[in-house]
């Protein structure tokens, strides 16, 4: 019988391969066969393949198409692991592979990546949650051949004012910059993070009101993430409050706090 190895989903990362987890960088290291999604994923990332690894782009194929060869390699032996970019919670399409895989009684496997989100914030050195200015962060995409729940409309979700991600939506500036502005105002800060970690990244800061045209300008089509909201003026310095962690009068488990 050959060994009943799972099939691994891997997390890759946003491109830069040494933003990929040390078990995904062994998983590569020891796959036979790798699929992975070519027009995102970074020839660099595959680097961590071992020589000889069967590598498949799974761009031009079908769900069906892919699942089949998964199975195939499983049940003939080999380590197989699916590369996904980013992390693989996120706008990822794993579910409905895995559970085809579950269905055939093929174990699986799923390893975390760094998403978009926190790449871009590290190359703005950005934190997305301030003191007193926002606690949240909504990781989304704009409505578009992928419908959302009404409830999460834009313009639904702008209402919170929180540090807002906007996935797979930068063609729909227009859409999501008029769906945003009515909550947020056009002066609110607003960034697009092109290909964020790659050799290419560009990082375009605007406000609400400005964003679309700067975008626009920038010949800015694909894989860019849209992040919004008032803690991105942190940078502009106006930063409303700093953390309770570090303040000297606040205590916690593990430091008393001083008073004046």
């Amino acid at each position: 019988m050959p060994d009943n190895f799972p099939v691994i989903f891997l997390g890759a990362g946003p491109g830069d391969p040494e933003l990929i987890t040390v078990k995904g960088q062994r998983a590569l290291g020891q796959a036979d066969v790798i699929l992975y999604a070519g027009s995102l994923v970074s020839d660099a990332v595959l680097g961590w393949a071992r020589p000889g690894a069967e590598l498949t782009d799974t761009a031009p194929l079908d769900l069906e198409q892919i699942v089949a060869k998964m199975i195939h390699a499983q049940r003939a032996g080999k380590r197989v692991v699916r590369v996904h970019s980013g992390d693989t919670s996120l706008f990822s399409a794993i579910q409905e592979q895995l559970e085809i895989l579950e269905r055939e009684e093929i174990p699986c496997q799923v390893i975390p990546g760094v998403t978009a989100a926190a790449a871009a914030a590290a190359a703005l050195a950005q934190e997305l949650t301030l003191p007193e200015v926002t606690q949240t962060v909504i990781l989304t995409r704009a409505a578009g051949r992928t419908p959302v729940p009404e409830e999460e409309s834009l313009g639904e979700l702008a209402r919170h004012r929180s540090t807002m991600v906007i996935y797979l939506s930068i063609k729909l500036i227009d859409q999501v910059v008029a769906q945003l502005t009515g909550a947020y105002g056009p002066e609110t800060p607003a960034v697009v993070a092109y290909r964020v970690s790659w050799p290419d990244q560009r990082l375009i800061r605007g406000k609400l009101g400005d964003i679309a045209a700067k975008v626009k300008d920038a010949g800015i089509e694909r894989q860019a993430l849209i992040l919004v909201g008032p803690a991105l003026a942190a940078r502009q310095g106006r930063l409303k409050a700093q953390s309770k962690l570090y303040d000297r009068s606040f205590t916690h488990g593990f430091r008393a706090g001083k008073q004046d």
